[in-house]
């Protein structure tokens, strides 16, 4: 009891894969994974309920048919994700969200959960050198700090099923958690008959990939937020269409440099050289009947583009090709199927849609890396990771706003163990299902910085250079066009005056005689005036033009 309500209310929300708060004895005998918050009368309230956030319920499992590609049934902890561990989670109302529902869904923030909020992703390369070195530092400070929400199991389930063995965890890093899931849900099922089955991926080679690693990179990214303690922090992309070469992202004012020799080796100058990778002996677990405990295995590798097949990245033409395929998935719904834009963006398809042994696209840039990277189950202990998926990501949703599919485009049954419609997708908790994430990027508050659409007058939209020279322009321009226009008026104007003027050559003034109609005013006689008062009679002229 103490170490639930530590958990979820000291320590803030507990949300995540195998939550601390969700692995004492009680939890896991009970098959409960509904955290108590405290109540006044110190009973505990599970999921918050007290408080309106949420309600622990029953989980329904999707128990629809997969396909026959997985031929086993309880053989492994993954199956029926999670109710080999817990059969009852919090169910959160209105936009609280996490293990316990003490956090708010992705796109929401405030203390009730009710104010939207949206980050910008933005390529590495345009980030300030302060926005870069935050990025970093959140990325070393989640690589060297155990988590304080999360655990690992380190008990194969094969165990659980020979002899009853009761189930161990394992304290890791907050990135390590991370890197740990991606491995989780790509390793091979350890068969009670001393087998090991290989072909099973719950969150690749099929329709979840792209859901799947939504939801992935948004856990990643919150969680690199609470190391820099800032809620406007959004991880970065990595766009690599036709670059040649690995370029600034392989240099140590980013990822970190590879020096030009064959160990792979980072550079010693970045704080990714002493980084140590865990989960990459896939075959050495296998043999040993054992699962990843998340011990240290060995410095982080690279060496790109010395792949002879795959030396250099995917193009701007193979993007826009795979954006040409307007069908989601097709059957059979793996990495066989033809004209799949989830298979073809993944990698096992050329870009055209044909599947092929080749890798493209996502696939090509793991391999390009050869190292780290380039293994499924490794591939997260390398920060490369992240800007690629970010990247991949962002093609997924230039495709869900240029077709707007239904969810049906998601196929209910049929599809790898794991990728059908309604399964839980393994190992998230709080639970989601593939449809929960085939929406756009803003239902859940984030946006890629080159797919905004901002309405500006047109003028801003010319941008500086632009607007200014064709203001410039547009004076001269209106400027010859004034005294063209002066000037013609002028020489028609004075043509048409010289018309209708009549032609003076010379003016003569002719005398006349006085007026008749002046007439003497009183019976004939003059009247006489002083001499000042005197007027001379002004001669009259009649003004003749010849």
């Amino acid at each position: 009891m103490l170490l639930l309500l530590f958990c979820s209310f000291l320590l803030g929300t507990c949300y995540g894969q195998f939550p601390r708060a969700c692995t004492d004895d009680l939890s896991l005998s009970t098959g409960r994974c509904c955290p108590l918050w405290p109540t006044t009368d110190g009973t505990g309230s599970p999921c918050g309920e007290a408080q309106g956030r949420g309600t622990c319920r029953q989980i329904q499992p999707d128990d629809s048919p997969h396909s026959p590609s997985y031929p086993y049934v309880g053989v492994d902890d993954r199956e029926r994700w999670p109710t080999v561990y817990w059969n009852w989670t919090c169910e959160c109302r209105d936009n609280f969200y996490g293990v316990d529902c003490s956090e708010c869904k992705y796109g929401y923030v405030g203390p009730n959960c009710t104010e939207r909020k949206v980050l910008i992703r933005r390529n590495i390369f345009d980030l300030s050198w302060w926005e870069r070195r935050q990025f970093l530092r959140a990325l070393d400070e989640s690589k060297t700090t155990v988590s304080e929400r999360w655990v690992i199991p380190v008990t194969p389930y094969v165990d659980f099923l020979t002899n009853g063995t009761k189930p161990a965890f394992a304290n890791v890093t907050t990135y390590n958690v991370l890197a740990w899931m991606h491995y989780y849900v790509s390793r091979n099922v350890l068969l009670p008959d001393v087998g090991v089955f290989e072909s099973v991926d719950f969150a690749h080679e099929g329709p979840v990939f792209l859901p799947w690693h939504r939801l992935f990179l948004l856990l990643w990214e919150r969680e690199l937020a609470r190391f820099v303690d800032d809620e406007n922090f959004a991880i970065p992309y990595w766009d690599w269409r036709g670059l040649d070469g690995c370029g600034d992202v392989c240099t140590d004012d980013f990822l970190g440099a590879t020096p030009q020799n064959i160990s792979g080796l980072l550079s010693n100058e970045t704080v990714f050289s002493d980084w140590q990778v865990i989960c990459t002996r896939d075959d050495e677990y296998d043999a040993l009947r054992t699962v990843c405990d998340g011990s240290p295995e060995g410095p982080l590798l690279r060496n790109p583009g010395t792949v002879p097949d795959y030396s250099s990245l995917p193009t701007w033409q193979d993007v826009r090709d795979v954006l040409e395929l307007d069908q989601y998935e097709t059957p059979p719904y793996d990495r066989s199927a033809n004209f799949s834009f989830v298979n073809t963006l993944e990698g096992f398809a050329s870009p055209d849609g044909i599947a092929s042994v080749r890798s493209y696209l996502h696939n090509a840039v793991h391999r390009f890396m050869n190292g780290t990277l380039s293994s499924v189950g490794s591939s997260a202990n390398d920060p490369i990771f992240i800007i690629h998926h970010a990247y991949v990501d962002s093609i997924y949703e230039v495709w869900l706003r240029k077709f707007r599919p239904n969810v049906s485009a998601l196929t209910a049954e049929n599809a790898p163990i794991g990728h059908n419609r309604g399964s839980y997708m393994v190992p998230f908790i709080p639970l989601h299902t593939p449809e929960d994430f085939f929406t756009l990027t803003t239902d859940f508050g984030y946006e890629y910085d080159y797919l905004i659409v901002i309405d500006v007058a047109w003028w801003e939209d010319l941008g500086f250079l632009k607007f200014y020279g064709m203001l410039v322009g547009g004076m001269m321009i209106s400027g010859m066009l004034l005294v063209v226009t002066v000037a013609t008026t002028r020489r028609f104007c004075c043509q048409a005056r010289q018309i209708y003027r009549p032609k003076i050559r010379r003016i003569v003034r002719v005398p006349v005689g006085p007026d008749p109609t002046e007439t003497e005013s009183s019976g004939g006689e003059t009247e006489t005036t002083p001499l000042i008062d005197k007027q001379e009679p002004q001669p009259r002229y009649a003004v003749v033009y010849l």
